[in-house]
């Protein structure tokens, strides 16, 4: 969409673009001219009957551009079109936004559910226990922020414990000084280091399949 036309429609005072949608659009995955034409949809209600010509009009669009918006919105899956019948007969074809609103739905309960989660690696620790921490835990909380520990390597060695049935920071402390001894220093090593250990293992496992000697372990 040019510029000069995507001015034109939002001058028109036409389309109402809710601030949350306007500042969270770039994680729709969409361009800024398919998040307006998207806009535009919206502002029509759910089921829009297909008109493309409408579009143009109302846009100051080619249908070529119009029928671009559709296909890729479609692709995306924010925008279905459904065909309504009555006694098998095509009534006409709409354009239907509930995909979009899914989208929608989950995309904002996870930015809830990230704002409900604390920040501090204290709040998370007494979280994940379901107590308050000792000052000597305070102090060993801080020795690990002290010490450049990788807050995510922090809250993934917590969860760890936790896992294990281990709600001690002693515990945490021995596992982030593990991983600091095999050089982790993020999230993204110890993934690495669990995928190559998987590889490693499955190869161990397919050596085994093959020199079973399966004839002469037969019982």
């Amino acid at each position: 969409m040019k510029s000069s036309n995507l001015t034109n429609i939002l001058k028109s005072g036409n389309i109402v673009i809710p601030m949350y949608m306007l500042k969270g659009y770039k994680k729709l995955n969409i361009e800024l001219d398919e998040f307006i034409f998207l806009m535009y949809l919206y502002n029509k209600g759910n089921s829009i009957p297909f008109n493309p010509e409408v579009f143009c009009d109302d846009l100051g669009l080619d249908l070529e551009t119009i029928m671009n918006y559709v296909s890729t919105l479609t692709d995306k899956k924010y925008i279905k079109l459904e065909v309504l019948k009555e006694n098998k007969k095509l009534i006409e074809e709409v354009i239907s936004l509930d995909d979009f609103y899914s989208k929608l739905s989950l995309l904002f309960s996870e930015e809830v559910n990230k704002e409900e989660q604390p920040d501090n690696i204290y709040e998370i620790i007494e979280k994940e226990f379901g107590r308050v921490i000792s000052p000597i835990e305070s102090e060993i909380i801080s020795a690990w922020l002290e010490a450049g520990y990788d807050k995510e390597l922090i809250i993934m060695a917590i969860k760890e414990a936790t896992y294990n049935g281990v709600s001690n920071l002693r515990y945490i402390d021995k596992i982030l000084y593990e991983w600091d001894k095999k050089g982790f220093k993020s999230i993204e090593d110890i993934d690495k280091f669990k995928k190559k250990k998987k590889s490693t293992n499955d190869k161990k496992i397919d050596v085994e399949l093959v020199d079973w000697d399966w004839f002469d372990n037969e019982e």
